[in-house]
This record gives structure tokens, C-alpha cells and sequence, in this order.
């Protein structure tokens, strides 16, 4: 069966070891799933910032940019992690990415590592279902400049300091101010992010076709502070009245620090993620599998 993608960036972080450790070739995962390619008839390329590790590999290295101009498909070898860092600077490009996961959970990265060979070769010849994530824009502004300026798939999260007490955060919703809220800190989650840090802080689940974002606080000193959702068309401002040593994080992957008056805007972005996931998949398989729903039924 031949591939309909042409040419296919290999993007992971490479494991090596023993013998392969010292020539710096690519480890047997990674070159495996690239022989694999090969024998479907794919030109495969890897990643630039991996160039250390894969030396003495026979494929040749591409730049991020130089990904989303001459490949039409991404396969991303990792955890979520590996797939949120890609799946930002990969968007607006348009390149659609399949994740195999090597990490723990995987949630984005949806496919077993056992069975690639068998889930993929559908997939390169076309069978596959697309799903398109949004992405935040988010900015840190100060003294009406923007001092940070970042993309997030997952959430934007303002966190007190490690050995302060509560922030005071003004929020505001489509230029609406909704509330003064005294709290360790306040996430911003994406459908996406919406079974990562905002579940743990007692978020909901959304949907990735709902087209909003939840506003979760993390340990409020109201307890009738509860999460909310919210639409993602409306912009989000948070500002820091109160509270030292306060940082944003977005996608727990970029920090900025904050002074007393910062200000974060959120805005959707321009820009969605696409993932191509094995023909037949359901969110809701995922959730079953990663959430362990099934367990205790009858």
C-alpha cells in the first residue's frame, strides 16, 4: 500500500544507548518507525534540534519551518508534552500530526506503540478522521507593552509564588469584569487542556468541538468560586492586584514572571492543531481508555 503523504517529518525525542549512545545514531524506536515509512513509500525526515543524536542517520535534518513548508504530515514520537511543543509552532503551517505514544498517559498522542505498523498503514493511505484543536493567544502585558508573548494549547495558568501566599486576581471577560478572585492561582484551559492540569483543580471535561475555554480557580479562598464556562470568542484579562513571587505559565512548557499591574490577555488564536487520528476513533473511546470509565461496570 502506498502512502499519500509524500514526505513525513519523524519528530521525538530520541532515547539512545549502549553502542548507539556512542555513533549517535537514532535508537531502535525511532529508526524502526522510520524504516517503516521508508517501505511505505515515504520520504522521511527528522527534526533539526535532534541533528546531536542522529548524526550518522540516513535522513536528512529539517527546521520546524522547514517542516511546515516541505512535509505533509507530522509523526510525533513521545508524550503529550512532545505533541503540545510541536503541535504550537506547527499550526500555522497547517501540517496535520499523528501522535504514537512513548510517554505515560496520552491523551493527543493516541496511538500504541505496539501496534504502529498495523494503525498506520490505513492512516498514510488516507482512512483516517481529523480533528482540529484550538489554540490561546496569550500575552503578558505591562505598562501597556507586551513584555511575553506566547502560544497555548493546553491552558494558560497563573500560579502564586512557591513560598507566598494567595494572589488577588482581577478578572475580566469580554471587557466585562466578572470578579476580584483571592486564590493560589487561576487556569485558562482549552477542550484540550480540560483533562490535564484544570481536571486535577476540579474543571470540567470539554469537548473538542465545544468551541470555549473553562475558567478554573486553583484552591479559591471563596469556596463558592467554582469553575465556569466560557465562550472563546470573548477575550480573558487577568490582572495581578496582589500577591509576590507570581508567575504565568502556558502549557507548563513557558514562564513569565509578574509584577504587581501585569496584565494576561487571552485571546483565541488564528490558528488550530490538526490531528489525524485511526479511522473510527471517538473522543469518547479516549476518554473511556485514559479514564478508566469502564472500570466497576458490569
Amino acid at each position: 500500500m502506498t502512502s499519500s503523504f509524500r514526505h513525513v517529518a519523524l519528530i521525538g525525542k530520541y532515547q539512545a544507548s549502549g553502542v548507539r549512545a556512542q555513533s549517535g545514531a537514532l535508537d531502535d524506536v525511532m529508526e524502526d518507525i522510520g524504516t517503516f515509512l521508508e517501505a511505505q513509500g515515504c520520504e522521511v525526515f527528522v527534526e533539526q534540534s535532534q541533528a546531536d543524536a542522529i548524526v550518522q542517520s540516513r535522513y536528512a535534518a529539517l527546521t520546524v519551518e522547514e517542516i511546515g513548508q516541505r512535509c505533509d504530515l507530522g509523526l510525533v514520537v513521545g508524550g503529550d508534552g512532545t505533541m503540545l511543543g510541536i503541535g504550537r509552532r506547527l499550526a500555522c503551517y497547517g501540517v496535520p500530526l499523528i501522535g504514537i505514544n512513548r510517554g505515560r498517559l496520552g491523551f493527543i498522542t493516541d496511538i500504541s506503540l505496539d501496534n504502529y505498523q498495523a494503525t498506520l498503514i490505513p492512516m498514510l493511505a488516507g482512512e483516517f478522521e481529523e480533528d482540529h484543536r484550538s489554540l490561546m493567544h496569550a500575552q503578558v502585558m505591562r505598562d501597556g507593552e507586551t513584555v511575553f508573548d506566547a502560544l497555548a494549547m493546553n491552558d494558560v495558568v497563573v500560579n502564586r509564588g512557591a513560598t507566598s501566599g494567595m494572589v488577588e486576581l482581577r478578572v475580566s471577560v469580554g471587557r466585562h469584569f466578572v470578579a476580584n478572585q483571592r486564590a493560589d492561582g487561576l487556569i485558562i484551559a482549552s477542550p484540550t487542556g480540560s483533562t490535564a492540569y484544570a481536571l486535577s483543580a476540579g474543571g470540567p471535561l470539554l469537548h473538542p468541538a465545544v468551541p470555549g475555554w473553562v475558567l478554573v480557580p486553583i484552591a479559591p479562598h471563596t469556596l463558592s468560586n467554582r469553575p465556569i464556562l466560557l465562550p472563546d470568542a470573548d477575550e480573558v484579562l487577568i490582572e495581578l492586584v496582589g500577591g509576590r513571587d507570581a508567575s504565568a505559565n502556558f502549557d507548563m512548557q513557558s514562564l513569565a514572571s509578574l509584577a504587581i499591574g501585569d496584565q494576561i490577555v487571552v485571546r483565541r488564536s488564528d490558528f488550530r492543531v490538526r490531528f489525524l487520528h485511526p479511522k473510527g476513533w471517538s473522543y469518547f473511546d479516549t476518554l473511556r481508555k485514559k479514564l478508566h470509565w469502564n472500570e466497576g461496570g458490569s
